[in-house]
């Protein structure tokens, strides 16, 4: 059996025990952001399977967009990162204005 060659770890133990690989990770061409797939690519990122750059560039998706979804995380939990909460999370100032 042969191997792609990748950069970075193949695989990683998050805090909790548990192993995260690349196969766990959601797929490359996901469109549909539901609140576990952000949390899977927020784990990825945070604890060293993907670089910020490899994040950004498998998804599709731009540096606001994933610093927002960890910034939400490191904030509030996963929990933040569903769309019927965003409200309850979003940061101050981050509202429509009124004019």
């Amino acid at each position: 059996m042969y191997l792609k060659k990748i950069d970075g770890p193949r695989a990683v133990t998050l805090p909790d025990g548990t192993i995260m690989t690349r196969a766990d990770l959601p797929p490359p061409e996901t469109r549909r952001w539901v609140a576990s797939r952000k949390a899977a690519v927020v784990r990825a990122v945070r604890y060293g399977l993907l670089s910020e750059k490899q994040a950004l560039d498998r998804y599709g998706l731009s540096s606001e967009e994933l610093s927002e979804w960890m910034r939400a995380v490191a904030c509030h939990g996963e929990e933040a990162l569903k769309a019927t909460l965003v409200q309850r999370f979003r940061a101050p100032g981050q509202g429509v204005t009124e004019g």
